[in-house]
């Protein structure tokens, strides 16, 4: 029983891990603590990508914030972990600030390309649905899962009920 309990919290730990996969494709903003920079200052990615800001254990605290508020990393901070992703039709270029080390060039700039253009479908295919890996990213792990869980419950069942019928085979060899 002990078995099927740990399989199944792996069905709560496996998407969290995914999406940490997911999210480490992120474009990774940092601080130069010694000159007052960000680490890179300027990147370039594009419509779909994620720009994270970290650091941790500044001596100082920083924060990141878009000049036209399209992002904020909130109150400076020693530890930052910010996340923000650019969508489809946000292409252009974006300047930010750490707020209080602004008067002394703490800035950077993030210039975003736009995606090509979404292909408008041919004619000639048929009205089918296609399930893709892309859009269902956690759909397959789940899968997976699910089928483990159920495999070991029904290990668990019979491993259960062979113990019961030895049991009273036992018993029986003993009251004869």
């Amino acid at each position: 029983m002990k078995k099927v309990c740990l399989l199944i919290s792996l069905l709560f730990f496996v998407p969290a891990a995914s999406a940490n996969l997911i999210e480490d494709n992120a474009t990774i903003i940092t601080v130069d603590s010694t000159n007052l920079r960000f680490s890179p200052s300027d990147v370039t990615i594009e419509e779909g990508q994620t720009v994270r800001f970290f650091w941790s254990g500044q001596a100082l605290p920083h924060n990141a914030v878009e000049q036209n508020g399209v992002f904020d990393s909130g109150e400076p901070e020693r530890n930052v972990d910010y996340s923000f992703t650019f969508e489809r039709g946000m292409n252009g270029t974006y300047e930010f600030v750490c707020e209080p080390h602004a008067a002394l060039g703490m800035a950077g700039t993030i210039t975003v390309t736009p995606l090509p253009p979404e292909q408008p479908p041919t004619n000639n295919t048929t009205n089918t649905t296609t399930i893709s890996s892309e859009d269902t990213p956690f759909l397959p792990t789940s899968l997976v899962l699910i089928s483990v869980v159920a495999a070991a419950f029904i290990i668990e069942r019979r491993r259960s009920e062979f113990v019961e019928d030895r049991v009273l085979v036992e018993g029986e060899k003993h009251h004869r």
